[in-house]
């Protein structure tokens, strides 16, 4: 019948749909040109714009990184300590192993002269005095250089950092990679044409362009039209294409991070819908249909799936309820059997008693009225656990402390499940580790946990397949292991796995509250309970409990 009601209503959108937009097929065409064309040149800017933007924030990040290493550096050591060159280089390859990207690394005191160098060229003894960056560090403390040739007259740039020791300066400096930092910077480029470099104030490249130029060429942009917030705009390139820029300033070194484009080639596609326009326009029916019907399918689609998750919702109100429900009889069921119990309780106390005056302990059947006693005793506290399980899966109840070996707690609950596994080709493997210590707990709880999550693997297995169940032991907590080689649980899923009322099982055949309440006792426990899972490769749940010895409980 509801099928029946979007099927028409589906027709009358269809029919409505198309009787309205025939008519204005030509004039339509052109707006929706018009439009595409400005969405997707808006598109290209804010790409661009945020990869410089983006781009840009990482450059900083790396910068920010390496000056702070090289500052804790300079911060933890001595100048006695980082003069000796066996130190410098273990620093060195520290450095490197925290962050990489560090060619040579050394020492200058407040004279400008290099005491101590590791690195791959023959630097030590040089003085620094007149460079550019030795004044900058040392009235600046902290300093990023502009790339340039120095001593080893090859394109680079420095990060030096000044400190103060015995009314002393001593500086120490490190040279950064230009081959990782450019590597970095040319990742920004976008698409086959796609350009990016670094430009200081001055209009110099500190980077190698992925097309044209070399570092220290005057760049192919006027520094001056780019201002302190990130900008695109369009310039004429080398071959009068016409080229999207966009840049973004570094925050910790007066570098603009230059990405370019060209506009013609991104634009590409446009073109070629533009120059299809009159066979698109011929056939504009053909089409306006075909998208009418998409899109009217894929919102009756829609509407149906949210009717559905409608209904799995009152499915999930009428669970609630149902367990609530369930609370009200079982507190009710027992408070009406406890009273009994005590009762019987009672009685079988005084019972001892009496067996144990002279005139019963000549009885023939003295042993057998003994036993018996035992009995009745026995099975009045399985009654009690009984009525103590049911109060525990209708509300969250406080465990009942006991002794528990939980290797004999996972052989019975093996025990019982085993002909259910062996009906269904399932074999379940026990792996549990000797000497497992016995520690306080509510053994029927641990018991309904570790058959919910054999019966889970179970009915996620289905037919031919193993359980494996392990038990660990440490000084301090036990873990079981259960796991399966069944599908798993998808990623997006596993986050909710132990949410009430949610189950990966098919309608009907689950309530989605066991692995909530199984999360619940162990959490109670002072456990954890945990899932790894990857689809296809089964699932591994996880019980975490620590060792509670049973004097302490």
């Amino acid at each position: 019948m509801e099928g029946n009601i979007y099927s028409r209503l589906q027709t009358k959108i269809i029919v409505l749909t198309l009787l309205v937009t025939f008519t204005p097929l030509l004039l339509l065409g052109v707006i929706i040109y018009r439009q595409f064309a400005d969405m997707y040149i808006d598109k290209i800017r804010e790409q661009i714009r945020n990869r410089s933007e983006n781009q840009a924030t990482s450059l900083d990040l790396f910068l920010k990184e390496r000056t702070a290493i090289l500052g804790a550096i300079a911060d933890t050591h001595s100048f006695q300590t980082m003069t000796n060159e066996d130190n410098l280089a273990r620093k060195l390859v520290v450095m490197n192993l925290r962050a990489g990207a560090f060619v040579d690394l050394g020492v200058i005191d407040h004279t400008g002269q290099q005491l101590a160098y590791v690195g791959p060229y023959e630097l030590t003894g040089k003085n620094y005095y007149e460079q550019a960056w030795f004044g900058e560090v040392m009235s600046k403390g902290l300093y990023i250089s502009d790339v340039y040739m120095g001593f080893r007259k090859l394109p680079h740039f420095i990060i030096a950092i000044r400190r103060q020791e015995n009314q002393k300066s001593w500086i120490l400096r490190a040279t950064i990679d230009p081959d990782i930092f450019s590597r970095i910077v040319q990742a920004a480029h976008i698409g086959r044409t796609g350009n990016a470099y670094l430009v200081n104030e001055e209009g110099f490249l500190q980077s190698k362009p992925r097309f044209g130029g070399n570092v220290l060429d005057k760049a192919p942009v006027d520094v001056s039209l780019f201002g302190k917030q990130t900008i695109v705009f369009e310039q004429p390139g080398a071959d009068s294409r016409k080229l999207l820029l966009a840049g973004a300033w570094l925050k910790n070194k007066d570098w603009l991070l230059v990405i370019s484009i060209d506009a013609e080639s991104e634009m590409a596609p446009l073109f070629a819908t533009r120059n299809t326009q009159v066979v698109i326009i011929s056939l504009g029916i053909v089409a306006i249909i075909l998208t009418t019907v998409f899109t009217t399918r894929l919102m009756i689609r829609q509407l149906v799936r949210t009717e559905t998750r409608m209904q799995e919702l009152n499915a999930q109100l009428v669970q609630s309820d149902k367990l609530a429900a369930l609370g009200k009889l079982a507190a009710g069921v027992a408070h009406e059997i406890n009273n009994p119990l005590a009762v019987i309780l009672q009685k079988t106390g005084w019972m001892q008693d009496l067996l144990d005056e002279e005139e019963f302990r000549k009885s023939e059947n003295f042993q057998e009225f003994r036993t018996s006693v035992a009995k009745i005793e026995e099975h009045v506290e399985r009654a009690r656990k009984v009525v103590h399980n049911m109060l525990g899966y209708a509300r969250r109840m406080e465990p009942r402390l006991e002794d528990v070996d939980i290797n004999q707690t996972i052989n019975q609950t093996i025990d019982i499940l085993e002909n259910f596994a062996r009906t269904n080709t399932i074999d379940i493997q026990a792996d549990l580790m000797d000497n497992v210590p016995i520690i306080a707990g509510d053994q029927a709880q641990m018991q309904q946990v570790i058959l919910n999550l054999i019966s889970n693997a179970i009915d996620a297995i289905g037919k031919e397949g193993t359980v494996s169940v392990k038990s660990r032991a440490d000084d301090s907590e036990i873990r079981l292991i259960i796991a399966d080689t069944g599908p798993g649980i998808p990623e997006n899923m596993q986050k909710k796995i132990f949410d009430p009322f949610f189950t990966t099982k098919s309608s009907g055949k689950g309530t989605g509250l066991g692995l909530w309440i199984s999360y619940n006792i162990i959490e109670k426990l002072g456990g954890n309970l945990s899932l790894r899972s990857h689809a296809g490769q089964g699932a591994e749940f996880t019980i975490t409990l620590p060792i509670v010895r049973p004097e302490k409980k």
